[in-house]
């Protein structure tokens, strides 16, 4: 495969505008919501579970918004809340093949909380859950839905048929995007990729390391048991509790995806270069480059998510300057470089967040891409001349990677592409794109664990 094989149309096609999940109808999440003056905190996982998966379909929010340190289940067990989180997570990861099982004995869908108790249900029967109290509890459940209460002896005759012929988690077959995103990315990237993309996204996230020192990462995979990664990323499989792991307290490390890693790689920082990280949080880049000696400023609009990178920094007892503030309106120059992982779609994150394409209906990307387009303008007239800035997003669309740069690029005179540091152990030269950026995606590496979809380039204002 050639390194312009990664080429993408000039101008992918935007997404639909079209809201994913079912539609609005009778007896939505209003029928489960508590009253004011009732708690708001259940302690039932399942019903937990059901309540997220309701607010991310009706409301568009993420997990990570609802069981962060303000969200709706703060206040829970942390076992409950953790078994809920892991309920709502793997029912949207499956969710597909769990309608299609669900399906098969329905003669139409139910409305939207029916539903979610049934693929709640569906991916517990699948996971080993005792029939008996999986059935029991979605049929209370759905009886004391108003106006839906009615359903609840459907519940229980599919759910019993659904018991009897399911199938382990690892078993289901891989779920298709929803249709606003899956189609652009076909269009972009072709089938055959999407499919092998989506099988990536069934499989999950390993848990990847960035090790403080990168001298020490044999020693800390063997303290860890982790595999190293050929880019240096250590990676540990199976369930992990984060914060028990050896090195966790020391701050030798931070949890990092592999392709995360790499823009920080790629732009090569060297030690007393003044380096400036915009929309720095949650500070793992920030740390890759106050760990490479550099001078560091890391920007970030929210002050909960700049304490954040403080935190972090604390830990890993690094150092690096911190500012709350816009990174449109941030005005400081003479930086040697500059990092910009620039907000964006973050659908190459899909494999660790399944509800990304549940919480959104792609409208609001094509804004997204002019606010990008906006900050590589903004930060390059920050820069020193002959000063670089990488350009990254977490994102699978083209139009917010290889368009963004090859615009960049056509926008600003004298403005290159440097493309020395592609050639660093552990890249394929097939994922060089023709503009001079490296693309990244799900599919990589499927014999490892796959990677996060990124895209990132390293540009080069004129001296």
């Amino acid at each position: 495969m050639s390194p312009s094989a990664n080429k993408p149309p000039r101008k992918s096609p935007g997404p639909a505008g079209r809201r994913s999940g079912p539609p609005r109808r009778e007896g939505t999440s209003d029928n489960v919501r508590p009253a004011p003056d009732q708690p708001r905190r259940p302690a039932d996982p399942r019903r937990a579970a059901h309540q997220l998966l309701m607010s991310v379909m009706e409301d568009g929010r993420t997990l990570a918004d609802l069981t962060g340190r303000t969200g709706p289940l703060a206040r829970m067990e942390p076992a409950v809340r953790a078994r809920a989180q892991r309920l709502a997570t793997e029912t949207l990861r499956h969710i597909g093949a769990l309608d299609g099982m669900l399906s098969d004995h329905l003669a139409h869908m139910p409305p939207l909380p029916v539903l979610n108790v049934l693929r709640i249900a569906a991916y517990e029967l699948c996971a080993g859950e005792a029939a008996h109290g999986v059935v029991n509890s979605a049929v209370t459940q759905v009886a004391g839905m108003a106006r839906l209460e009615r359903l609840k002896g459907m519940t229980n005759a599919v759910l019993r048929k659904v018991a009897a012929a399911a199938v382990e988690p690892g078993q289901l077959p891989p779920s298709p995007l929803p249709e606003w995103l899956r189609d652009p990315l076909v269009m972009a990237w072709g089938e055959a990729t999407i499919t092998a993309c989506e099988a990536a996204h069934a499989r999950g996230a390993p848990l990847d390391i960035t090790p403080r020192d990168p001298s020490e990462a044999s020693t800390l995979a063997e303290k860890l048991g982790a595999s190293i990664l050929p880019t240096g990323t250590l990676r540990l499989t199976g369930p992990n509790q984060v914060s028990a792991l050896p090195g966790f307290e020391a701050g030798e490390w931070w949890v990092q995806d592999a392709a995360a890693a790499l823009p920080v790689a790629l732009l090569d920082p060297q030690a007393g270069e003044k380096i400036l990280d915009l929309c720095a949080a949650p500070g793992g880049k920030t740390m890759q480059l106050a760990a490479a000696g550099a001078d560091v400023t890391a920007v970030d609009i929210s002050s909960a998510r700049t304490e954040r990178i403080t935190e972090n920094l604390a830990r890993t007892g690094l150092q690096a300057r911190t500012v709350t503030d816009d990174a449109l309106t941030f005005d400081e120059t003479g930086w040697d470089a500059i990092l910009l992982d620039a907000p964006c779609s973050a659908t190459g994150t899909i494999r660790r967040h399944p509800d990304l394409p549940y919480a959104s209906d792609g409208a609001d990307i094509g804004a997204l891409i002019d606010l990008q387009a906006q900050m590589i303008d903004h930060a390059l007239s920050l820069l020193k001349p002959d000063g670089r800035l990488m350009f990254c997003t977490c994102s699978l669309i083209p139009d917010e990677g290889e368009v963004q740069a090859e615009e960049a690029l056509a926008r600003h005179s004298g403005l290159t592409a440097e493309t020395a540091t592609l050639t660093r152990p552990g890249l394929d030269p097939a994922w060089i794109t023709e503009e001079g950026g490296l693309r990244l995606r799900p599919d990589y590496w499927p014999d490892l664990g796959g990677m996060d979809g990124f895209y990132c380039v390293v540009l080069r204002k004129p001296a």
